[in-house]
């Protein structure tokens, strides 16, 4: 295991242009940009940044997910639970086996950390 301490601020990595979710759009015209700056090692955690223009996405989460939202506004609506609404400067898990929709209501920006396996 490495020994090291990563600031994604200090990171790059190509752009990916509307992943991770492509083709689940139930609403609007979304596209998102990805960068994946750090995968592990075991290829179980990926950390980066992800933004997305306003839509609706399905989601089922086969991942845990950490969040911290730099900017915009969404609304998060799990199949049986009430809706969530977050907003820049929110940090909240979307725990594996989530599933409804993701709502971006206007130009969303975050750190995201993906635990594969979880």
């Amino acid at each position: 295991m490495a020994n090291r301490v990563l600031p994604l601020r200090d990171l790059t990595a190509p752009l990916e242009k509307d992943a991770p979710w492509p083709g689940t759009a139930v609403s609007g015209d979304p596209h998102t940009k990805t960068w994946n700056l750090h995968t592990s090692d075991d290829g179980k955690i990926l950390a980066g940044i992800w933004e997305s223009t306003p839509g609706v996405w399905k989601i089922d989460y086969d991942a845990w997910e950490y969040c911290h939202l730099l900017a915009g506004r969404c609304t998060i609506a799990l199949e049986g639970k009430p809706p969530v609404e977050l907003k820049a400067g929110d940090v909240f898990i979307v725990e594996t086996g989530a599933k409804g929709t993701w709502t971006v209501h206007e130009n969303l920006r975050k750190y995201y950390v993906f635990a594969l396996g979880h």
